[in-house]
């Protein structure tokens, strides 16, 4: 039928094939309009073209054109209102002979479907059911639905907010992704972009359809649930096409949606059930289609749906669909600086594959793709990299958008986002202010200010107020804290009073305040906490008991014991980021931060064991009941903690605790960790003196733990091959030919090897009669020697025990045929003795400290510690004045580095005055000794800000020319020359450094109050 013009007015065309094949195909031409009006329809039941040059009006609801393969073409518009359909096929058909038949098991990509025939004549051969042919604006405000729905060659498509484009539940029943039935008519999901949903009832389950299909260009038709002639079966979505790989659609404009979903399980009627044979369970749901869109532009409105869903599966345990496929094929992506953004997407993209219901399992998602992109974009749409990276391949991945090389960013400089993204480095960025200046964003420095130039009249007057000012700061000091010269290496009075104010070293006079038998009788082990307190190496305690304490506490609570004290030593991740962070600003603070969280941990611990802990991992029921029986405490700097076992009364053994001979050998560890800060020191608390005290008198021992620590004093982290050397030196000339009249040896040892690299040392106690024996040392080349040296303990393994960090290896090899049987059952140790031939193997990982080891250590107390005071009070005025001074000569250059000297790192500069004045003017010598030591610290951190001031200096002199400008005012026309800036900076350096030796004179002298605890006589250091 050709027409001029065709109008239809609330009326019918039906078309009938009669299921002829051969004359199945009806054409209607129209050269002008084809519009229908009030509720009309053209309906065939048959294949329909209709063509025409004008436009195709369907104005309202209820008009329709539908038929079993419907092709619009060469129309310049097209206009589907509200509440009109285009449909292909038609619903219900009773004709097999013209209904299309979809390519279901199909696994490749129909030809026609990426590169469709140009004629747009109606062809039975392809697979289209409704084809839009050659058509400019297609605009859907009604209903699009068929099986498989193509536009071609067509320039914009608008879809508004009424209107939508459907295959949804048009797709096959059965299909490559089809899904399987269990014996009950349970069915699984069909599969197509994800896998089908598994269909389970009663504990019987059936794998869902499978995936298929090519995810980067899908063309595939959704699957069913299997059983195409079961009552209630499913289909899967159909395939929507827009333009074609050589034709892409120019625009695509969504409010409305376009859908693909597979086809969910709607129920079955009473008559159905019958046919049904007494099967309880239903098919599972259809999966999703295919979206496959050719384009150049898309824009996605707030309420748009682009959906591709699985349907759900029956109520009695079936699966449901997988999700479909959603493909973009970009063309002619626009790079460069002629790029515009391709998509604007604020709708929303559905592919969820579809709910199981009862026992069966949900499909698996779909998937959403895109076109690789060009360089410099990435994503589905396109879109340009963010600023800071480049991308110089083709992709859509985001992790292509690679980060730009950060040696490329100057200081004062962030990276910007151009055009089409960045395809190649360097990247491109600007200058944070417009102060700065490219490309490296410099300042432009301010003209010199001379304010002084350097007068000598004002540098004799500083001299001079320096002088009277440190003159009368040592007045007021004396006055103040009191004069504390102290005595000479004479030797004291046996039995004479001592200062407690320092009880880090005691002496041989310390007073015995407590009677410490009871508590020492009841003592069973001293358990060591491995780790030295530090943010990443806390306090920690090992989970298996050892031998000593195994009798009186149950292993099993033990554990939950120690699960809970290691939960309680670990550190929150912000105690240790608030430590790196002052590390790197300022760290005095962070050692005094770290302290202060150390001392908090610690009194946490006492809390939990005494308070709040039950008690359940000891044996003893009156320990449980009475909270008894554990005791934690720590070293005076923190950095060591241990526990105590004691019986509770009620365990009814003789044989524990063991006397101090059976628990020999015995291991007493340093606290500390050998740095300035810290040094190695060996606390004599109550318990372990009273256990000493059944061989060494108290006086003995309290003589040899002070001369030790003094000894200890001078150890050094980084330097502990040539610092151990004294220590052992002085054991085996006046500790242990004094402790052998009692019947005791002490060896120095390490213990406790840890993966962080930290190995702990102390003494080993033994009984001085045990046999020597042969110790084989493996050194860090492999070779072995043989030394003789002492027993570190009966039973120590045979293996090769290495230090995970490097710090050394030793082997030891200890023959056991003369041992007496006391020995046979001890507890094995881990560690060796350090003798002076090991100390050779001995391996240190050295940092930043070790180099700062040689200004700032502890030393030999040197005595007058009055003008030891003085000279500092001078040096501390002289070096405030300096700094004044460097920040007056920097401000003449440019406040930039003024700013930069004083906060890099913040007020370091600045922190040591008032910091040494607070040193110099505390009380009692162990505060004083503690402050100083911080004191110290700051002195040290400040030569940073030192070092700014010599690059500020040395920058400014190397940029600026030989003449100096002055003020137009200038009183006496005094210029400085630019050539001395190193002056101050450099009288700082030589102020700072002798500060420092002084600090160390001054600690000392309040740490050592009993020189002869460094003399190399034996007589007159055991008689002082």
């Amino acid at each position: 039928m050709s027409v001029k013009m065709f109008l239809m007015w609330n009326s019918q065309m039906l078309i009938d094939g009669g299921e002829d094949v051969t004359v199945g195909t009806s054409l209607l031409e129209a050269s002008n309009l084809v519009v229908l009006k009030e509720s009309s329809v053209i309906h065939s039941n048959a294949n329909l073209g209709v063509h025409g040059q004008g436009l195709l009006n369907l104005s309202g609801p209820g008009n329709w054109i539908e038929a079993q393969r419907l092709v619009l073409s060469l129309f310049y518009s097209i206009h589907v209102a509200p509440g009109s359909i285009l449909r292909g096929p038609v619903k219900n058909s009773t004709s097999n002979a013209i209904t299309p038949r979809l390519n279901c098991l199909l696994e490749e990509c129909p030809s026609e479907l990426l590169n469709p025939p140009e004629d747009c004549n109606v062809n039975t051969s392809l697979s289209f059911t409704l084809q839009i042919c050659r058509v400019e604006d297609i605009t859907v405000e009604g209903l699009i639905e068929g099986s498989v729905v193509h536009f071609h060659r067509a320039r914009t498509i608008y879809v508004p907010s009424s209107g939508t484009i459907s295959v949804s539940c048009m797709g096959c029943t059965g299909g490559v992704g089809r899904g399987n039935a269990l014996s009950n008519g349970a069915g699984s999901g069909g599969g197509h972009g994800g896998k089908g949903g598994s269909a389970c009832y009663n504990g019987s389950c059936t794998e869902g359809g499978v995936s298929y299909g090519n995810a980067e260009l899908p063309c595939e038709i959704g699957s069913g649930s299997g059983e195409e002639k079961s009552v209630g079966s499913t289909a899967g979505g159909g395939i929507v096409v827009m333009g074609s790989l050589e034709h892409p659609l120019s625009s695509l404009f969504v409010e409305g949606s376009i859908r693909a979903d597979g086809e969910s399980f709607k129920g079955i009627t009473r008559d159905q059930l019958v046919v049904m044979n007494d099967t309880v369970g239903g098919p599972g749901g259809g999966s999703g289609g295919t979206i496959l869109l050719f384009l150049h532009t898309i824009d996605l409105g707030d309420y748009a749906v682009l959906s591709s869903v699985g349907g759900f599966g029956s109520p009695k345990g079936g699966g449901g669909g997988g999700g479909g496929r959603v493909h973009f094929h970009w063309s002619d992506i626009p790079t460069g600086d002629v790029y515009q953004p391709i998509a604007r997407v604020n709708g929303s993209i559905h592919i969820w594959g579809g709910l199981g219901r009862d026992e069966g399992h949900a499909g698996e998602n779909g998937t959403v793709s895109g076109k690789a992109c060009p360089k410099g974009l990435y994503g589905i749409f396109c879109e340009e990299c963010p600023a800071g990276t480049y991308k110089n391949v083709t992709g859509s991945d985001r992790a292509l958008c690679h980060t730009c090389p950060a040696d490329d960013l100057p200081h004062r400089a962030a990276y910007i986002t151009v055009r089409g993204g960045i395809a190649e480095t360097p990247c491109p960025y600007k200058c944070v202010s417009d102060r700065f200046h490219m490309p490296h964003c410099y300042t432009a420095l301010e003209e010199l200010i001379y304010t002084f130039g350097g007068p000598w009249l004002f540098g004799l007057l500083l001299l001079g107020l320096l002088i009277l000012l440190a003159l009368v700061l040592s007045v007021a000091r004396m006055k103040f804290v009191g004069v504390d010269e102290l005595p000479g290496p004479a030797p004291t009075q046996h039995g004479s009073q001592i200062d407690h104010s320092f009880p880090f070293l005691e002496s041989l006079n310390e007073v015995l305040e407590t009677n410490r038998a009871e508590e020492s009788q009841s003592h069973v082990h001293r358990l060591y906490f491995m780790g030295r307190n530090t943010f990443s190496e806390p306090w920690h305690l090992p989970h298996t008991p050892p031998e000593q304490i195994k009798e009186i506490v149950y292993e099993g609570a033990f554990n939950t014991f120690v699960d809970e004290i290691n939960g309680i030593a670990t550190y929150q991740w912000w105690e240790g980021a608030i430590y790196s962070i002052l590390s790197v600003l300022a760290y005095p603070l962070a050692w005094s931060w770290q302290q202060w969280r150390r001392r908090v941990k610690l009194q946490r611990l006492r809390e939990f064991v005494r308070s709040e802990y039950d008690h359940a991992c000891l044996r003893s029921c009156r320990s449980r009941a009475l909270y008894e029986g554990l005791k934690v405490a720590a070293t005076s700097d923190l950095m060591l903690v241990y526990m105590d076992f004691f019986l509770g009364g009620d365990e009814k053994r003789t044989d524990i605790p063991a006397p101090l001979r059976q628990r020999f050998p015995m291991s007493i560890l340093f606290g500390g960790d050998g740095s300035y800060m810290a040094p190695f020191s060996i606390q004599s608390d109550n318990i372990l003196t009273s256990l000493i005290s059944q061989m060494v008198p108290p006086t003995t021992w309290y003589r040899m733990t002070a001369g030790l620590n003094a000894q200890l004093r001078l150890v050094r982290r980084g330097r502990l091959r040539v610092t151990f050397q004294p220590v052992l030196r002085w054991l085996e000339t006046q500790a242990n030919p004094a402790l052998r009249i009692y019947g005791i040896h002490v060896d120095l040892a390490w213990f406790q090897a840890t993966t962080f690299g930290h190995c702990q040392y102390g003494l080993l106690v033994y009984a001085a009669e045990e046999e020597r024996e042969y110790i084989s040392v493996e050194g860090i080349d492999g070779a072995k020697q043989v030394e003789e040296s002492r027993l570190l303990v009966s039973g120590v393994n045979n293996t090769h025990n290495e230090n995970p960090s490097g710090h050394w290896r030793e082997e030891m090899l200890v023959s056991q045929a003369h041992r007496r049987d006391s020995y046979m059952t001890r507890k094995k140790s881990y560690g060796g003795i350090i003798v002076t031939n090991s100390l050779r193997m001995l391996e240190e990982k050295r940092d930043l400290f070790y180099l700062i080891s040689f200004i700032v250590h502890n030393t030999k107390p040197v005595g007058h510690q009055d003008l030891v005071g003085l000279v500092i009070s001078m040096l501390l005025l002289g070096d405030f004045s300096l700094v004044l001074l460097t920040l007056l000569q920097l401000y003449s250059i440019s406040l930039v580095d003024v700013f930069l000297v004083l906060f890099i790192l913040p007020l370091g500069i600045l922190m040591p005055f008032p910091a040494g004045i607070n040193a110099l003017f505390s009380h009692r010598p162990r505060r004083s000794a503690g402050l100083a030591r911080i004191y110290s610290l700051w002195n040290v951190t400040s030569w940073i800000n030192v070092v700014v001031a010599f690059i500020c200096g040395y920058t400014h002199y190397n940029s600026q020319s030989s003449s100096s400008k002055k003020f137009p005012f200038q009183p006496w026309n005094i210029s400085m020359d630019e050539s001395e800036w190193w002056i101050f900076p450099a009288g700082l350096v030589a102020c700072k450094i002798l500060q420092s030796q002084l600090v160390n004179w001054h600690i000392a002298n309040l740490e050592i109050q009993d020189r002869s605890l460094y003399s190399n006589n034996y007589e007159l250091f055991w008689q002082s």
